[in-house]
């Protein structure tokens, strides 16, 4: 573009970009006077080599959940950088101690994802709770015989108890989406009680394992930070329900998988659908995926056209007002 052109980002800025993301939000930077596009072409993870000399002298850094930047991301980026632009809502894959110490700025992509998020994480729910990738199979495999009155029975959302772990955007917005199923009664646990986020629910504040005992369905959409780290562990399943079912669209390493692998291996708990795992992808011999009462869905939450096509855009817009030093769209303040 012309020198000095509206809307400049400065003195040829470059950035760089960790995978091939939709056109629209490749077309934002691309389309960005005086911004140049280093990018890592490609649909799998940029490697962590290709990552370090890829960000090596960039001011800017479009990233996703699946790069992990760390301190030594950072120096390989070197002084230059001024902002970091992830295209996702959660963060825990940026060390944001060493990121704030070098004053670089953070934008990511909350509210863009939160309806996709949450109709996937019902779904989710309903198919777990109402066996359904199990009935499928049957069908498939000549288990169908007959109609019986016991056969593939679940459980139902009507007159139940949703324990809700992080009733921040998306967790609200699956309550919503649960309440005209006749839930009964909604119970939320977090760092502090929410009244607003509450208040459209009636949900009540109890602490972590008075969820875990009254809930019929246990639905996880908190951020992944010390404090969540494994917090549904061995003890957080043994207070559940034998009948209950348990969610989780957040991040995989809130839960301690050997646990959960035990709780459903023993009955302890009816059922659980996970849309995220640690790893990820997880090994396709992973004693959990050996288990009928286990759905296990691979991190497609925000995953529809629309959803990730604005993800992109909000992510490249971000980027381009950290490198114009103007306020961004969504900015994660340190």
């Amino acid at each position: 573009g012309r020198a000095g052109a509206v809307g400049a980002v400065g003195a040829a800025m470059s950035v760089f970009v960790t995978r091939r993301i939709p056109a629209e939000g490749l077309r934002v930077l691309s389309q960005a006077s005086g911004c140049r596009v280093h990018q890592w072409d490609s649909e799998e993870p940029v490697p962590r080599a290709e990552l370090l000399s890829g960000v090596a002298g960039k001011h800017g850094l479009l990233c996703l959940l699946s790069d992990r930047i760390d301190r030594e991301v950072l120096e390989a980026a070197g002084p230059g950088l001024k902002v970091i632009s992830t295209m996702s809502v959660g963060f825990d894959h940026l060390a944001l101690e060493e990121i704030k110490k070098r004053g670089i700025r953070v934008g990511y992509t909350p509210d863009v994802l939160t309806d996709a998020t949450a109709e996937l994480s019902v779904a989710l729910l309903l198919a777990v709770c109402r066996r359904l990738p199990e009935a499928v199979e049957q069908v498939k495999n000549g288990g169908w015989t007959t109609w019986k009155p016991l056969w593939m029975c679940g459980y139902g959302l009507s007159d139940s108890t949703v324990g809700i772990i992080g009733l921040g955007r998306i967790g609200q917005a699956v309550a919503r989406r649960l309440k005209p199923f006749g839930v009964k009664k909604f119970l939320y646990t977090g760092s502090r009680p929410k009244p607003e986020n509450a208040a459209e629910f009636e949900a009540e504040f109890v602490p972590l394992m008075r969820l875990a005992e009254e809930s019929d369905f246990v639905v996880v959409t908190c951020a992944l930070t010390p404090a969540t780290q494994e917090m549904c562990n061995k003890d957080f399943f043994s207070r559940m329900k034998k009948t209950s079912v348990f969610i989780n669209t957040s991040r995989g390493a809130v839960v301690n998988q050997e646990d959960l692998y035990d709780a459903l291996a023993h009955g302890q708990i009816a059922a659980a659908g996970l849309d995220v795992t640690t790893p990820e992808p997880l090994p396709t011999d992973h004693p959990l995926l050996s288990l009928k009462n286990c759905v296990i869905l691979p991190h497609i939450g925000s995953a529809t056209y629309a959803t990730r096509s604005t993800m992109a855009v909000l992510a490249a817009s971000n980027l381009l007002a950290g490198l114009r030093g103007e306020p961004m769209p969504h900015e994660l303040l340190l």
